[in-house]
């Protein structure tokens, strides 16, 4: 925790120059782009994964159709399938799970008092949104930042549901045969962007700015990893990352 907490100052110090007061919050920003790069080869990986499953879609489709009247005999068809492709059925999770250990050390890092004197403008770093409607209200200082965090986590989730819902109805998450509860994931999880939403409300200004910085890597990079879904289900080959 000492070490992360001395590289973040240490860029703080690096951008005084250039953010003044806002340093600490730009140098947030910069040490969660530099997480999301240390683990950008796991991303490619899983969208490499991702595309093998769209590969053998046309096998799927057809174990399904043979199989409609024996459920059974379908699920271990589509199982072992994905094992001789060495396809995983739930291929791109592995990033997410590996960003859950890094937002806990961010929460540490930032929600203490180690965040104490830093501003992002006029809203403090270790503060929430309810500490902003105390102290000014909505269109405050403090609040007028955190509009600007609203609007931007909206623009990606909106971004990101719309990508997931194409993906999904192009490359479902859980076709005939899955495991139970499989197809009330597929429903969950083009939702998740907006849950972003809820945690930067409740969480101190200098985890929301990992969150936000965060939540917008994962939208472009899913962008170029993986090109505009509208191409791939009518049928042209998306660049292999």
């Amino acid at each position: 925790m000492s070490v992360f907490a001395s590289l973040v100052e240490r860029l703080a110090d690096l951008l005084q120059p250039l953010f003044a007061a806002s340093a600490a919050a730009a140098a947030i920003v910069l040490f969660t782009l530099l997480v999301r790069l240390a683990i950008h080869p796991l991303s490619r990986a899983s969208a490499r994964g991702q595309q093998a499953r769209s590969r053998i879609a046309p096998q799927l489709a057809e174990l399904r159709r043979k199989h409609a009247a024996n459920p059974q005999r379908l699920g271990r068809e589509v199982a072992e399938l994905h094992a001789r492709e060495q396809v995983s059925p739930f291929a791109g999770i592995l990033p997410g799970l590996l960003q859950a250990p890094a937002f806990l050390l961010t929460y540490h890092l930032f929600a203490g008092d180690r965040m104490a004197g830093h501003t992002l403008l006029a809203a403090p770093l270790g503060d929430r949104w309810g500490d902003a409607l105390a102290h000014g209200g909505v269109l405050g200082p403090a609040g007028r930042v955190y509009l600007v965090l609203f609007a931007l986590v909206a623009v990606v989730a909106a971004f990101s549901y719309r990508r997931t819902k194409r993906q999904l109805a192009d490359q479902p998450l859980a076709p005939a045969g899955s495991a139970p509860g499989a197809g009330a994931v597929s429903r969950v999880v083009p939702l998740l962007p907006f849950v972003t939403l809820v945690t930067v409300a409740v969480v101190p200004l200098a985890v929301a700015l990992y969150l936000v910085t965060s939540a917008t890597w994962t939208a472009v990079e899913r962008a170029l990893l993986f090109g505009p879904p509208r191409e791939r289900a009518a049928g042209t080959s998306p660049t292999r990352p």
